[in-house]
């Protein structure tokens, strides 16, 4: 439940328009649903600003169609990210609105409508394509909590001249979020370049040393550049939820 929402219900109850009765039906849901393998937080979008996403990774595709429906129902846009395609189809088949953005790798399902909260652009640089599907997935989720997002692709530090032709860009933004693998340099010289504060994100693109982006996370963590914040390998989400956090203007909700 979005605080909109309960705002609205407790207007429509002080002016006689809904029944205590009815108002009480509509909080039963919270602050969580029980599904019997899940408890859907509610609540979440009161407390936090943004409601519940779900994982999809190791979930069955009748999990995520329960979880889904159940957020659907209760008003909520639906997030759940780490959604093989194969799992993705049966949910788009049975929860109606929701789509698949494949590049993320996420299922969507909104029916509210989209308001800026930002105070400005969150912008998603990328240093390879291979790196694409985490920097998707950050932009995504970004974009549905609220903020403006632009993306920069292929910039990696192999060719600078490539980044520094968009400087202007970097320091234009609110916040950014710098995805890499190999040896994870580019969000220290984004950092560098520009006075933004800049979210790491280490992804498991490279050969045998760059252990599966442990290099790159390592590597993020020791920048040499201040103000640099890293997460979780591969963890777009995490950044993209960062980002908009951090974006997002005082007493607002996504």
């Amino acid at each position: 439940m979005r605080p909109e929402d309960l705002q609205r219900l407790l207007e429509a109850v002080k002016s006689g328009d809904q029944t205590v009765e009815d108002a009480m039906s509509s909080l039963k849901r919270l602050p969580f649903a029980d599904l019997g393998f899940a408890r859907i937080d509610h609540h979440r979008q009161l407390r936090t600003g943004a409601p519940e996403v779900v994982f999809g990774q190791g979930k069955t595709a009748a999990q995520i169609v329960a979880i889904a429906s159940e957020l659907r129902h209760a008003g909520s846009d639906v997030l759940v990210t780490r959604v093989d395609p194969v799992v993705a189809a049966t949910v788009i088949a049975a929860v109606p609105g929701a789509r698949y953005e494949e590049a993320a790798r996420a299922v969507v399902c909104t029916q509210n409508v989209w308001r800026d909260v930002g105070r400005g652009v969150v912008l998603v640089v990328c240093a390879g394509t291979s790196d694409l599907g985490v920097a998707e997935e950050a932009a995504l989720t970004a974009h549905l909590l609220g903020s403006r997002v632009e993306r920069i692709h292929d910039v990696g530090v192999a060719g600078l001249h490539r980044l520094l032709a968009v400087q202007d860009r970097l320091e234009a933004a609110e916040v950014i979020v710098a995805v890499a693998g190999m040896e994870g340099a580019l969000p220290s010289v984004v950092k560098g370049l520009c006075s933004r504060p800049v979210i790491a994100v280490p992804t498991s693109v490279g050969y045998g040393a760059s252990l599966g982006g442990v290099t790159a996370l390592l590597a993020m963590l020791v920048s040499c550049a201040s103000g640099v914040t890293v997460v979780n390998i591969d963890n777009g989400f995490g950044a993209g939820f960062a980002a908009a956090t951090m974006n997002r203007r005082r007493g607002e909700t996504a």
